[in-house]
């Protein structure tokens, strides 16, 4: 059994941990009370009033020490002015394992701040407490504490189904990040390399990774008889799809999949999606999908989307071959893919279900990277 720990600072460079002082109760009242604090960390009262931050301060946090974890205030070290909170918890010392956990307050995120208190603890416990692995949670739309993960050196090691619980009771998943004492210190690269300056363009059409925002275009979208009529997946509902958006920075971390949105490069309207799904990174092949709103076809729109998105998983993602499926029926998306540099491979007999049960043929298109070729 993990034994009572004595309070203590560590010293992140950047950041100062250090314990908790009813000074900071302020501070930990406004940053607490943030939406998305409150959002991302559901174990924490909501509204967070004064008195929740009195009570953390002079009990909850230094019951996390009696109980052989940690729990930090994380300051400005040359301000001393509250950025966050952090915290070491779940040791199991015979796996010599721990968790490492933070939040960040709203006026100090994307400063690195939770990178460096990540990397402050996780040497701490390797070092002084000879853990030799250390583990990260988060939820799977939580993309910004999933980067977080990546920079401190974590690799991400897969989903605990049901483990996490959100606010109103119910269960969700958790994405699991794994350092080893034996690892590098990183950063780990992300599954799937970010856009250059986050979209791609040919001055016709504009791709950017599809967001929260895109939802409801999105569902209109997959909604469209001829559209649902080519979604293999099955039936899509808004809230299904409302997930996915916000999970996809998430699945493009992990490098399985870049769903995207295509604009209208001229007016900014949404005309489409498109996606890259990389399920066979061993033989470095991807496969493209992509669907248009009736008033953007026969504009060029899928030829530049097509053609933008394998030009980038042949040239920034390693993809060597990149795979269009067409039903016998989709000429317009055959002549699509052959005007975006895709050949005609061959035909998978039934290879596709539709949703009357049946099967159809999966006519395969494939563009190769040039050094391939």
């Amino acid at each position: 059994m993990t034994g009572p720990r004595e309070p203590m600072t560590l010293d992140g460079g950047t950041v100062r941990l250090r314990p908790w002082r009813l000074r900071d109760a302020e501070q930990l009242q406004a940053a607490c009370d943030d939406p998305v604090t409150a959002h991302f960390m559901a174990q924490m009262p909501t509204p967070y009033t004064m008195d929740d931050a009195r009570w953390w301060i002079t009990e909850g946090s230094l019951a996390d020490w009696q109980a052989g974890g940690a729990s930090w205030a994380v300051v400005d070290p040359v301000t001393d002015e509250v950025l966050g909170g952090a915290g070491l918890s779940h040791l199991q010392e015979d796996r010599r394992q721990a968790e490492v956990g933070y939040w960040v307050a709203p006026w100090a995120r994307r400063r690195g701040v939770a990178t460096a208190v990540t990397r402050a603890i996780t040497d701490w416990a390797f070092g002084t407490l000879g853990m030799i692995r250390m583990e990260l949670f988060t939820v799977p739309s939580n993309a910004a504490s999933q980067r977080v993960a990546l920079a401190a050196g974590f690799t991400r090691e897969g989903v605990r189904r049901g483990a996490s619980t959100r606010r109103d009771g119910s269960h969700g998943d958790y994405v699991a990040f794994v350092r080893l004492a034996s690892d590098p210190p990183g950063p780990v690269p992300p599954g799937l390399p970010d856009f250059p300056g986050g979209e791609l363009t040919d001055g016709r059409v504009r791709l950017r990774r599809i967001a929260a925002a895109d939802a409801e275009d999105y569902f209109a979208l997959a909604e469209l008889p001829e559209v649902a009529r080519s979604n293999v997946g099955g039936p899509t509902t808004l809230d299904g799809v409302r997930e996915r958006c916000a999970c996809a920075e998430a699945d493009w971390l992990a490098g399985a999949r870049a769903t995207c949105v295509i604009l209208d490069a001229d007016s900014g309207a949404f005309a489409g999606e498109i996606g890259l799904y990389y399920h066979e990174r061993f033989l470095q092949q991807a496969i493209l999908g992509y669907a248009l709103r009736p008033e953007f076809r026969g504009r060029g729109f899928a030829t530049s989307a097509a053609r933008l998105l394998s030009d980038w998983a042949m040239e920034q993602a390693d993809v060597v071959r990149v795979v269009a499926g067409t039903f016998p029926y989709n000429e317009a998306s055959r002549r699509v893919l052959e005007r975006a540099g895709f050949e005609l491979e061959g035909t998978l007999k039934a290879r596709l279900p539709v949703r009357d049960g049946t099967r159809v043929d999966d006519i395969q298109y494939v563009r190769i990277a040039e050094k391939h070729r």
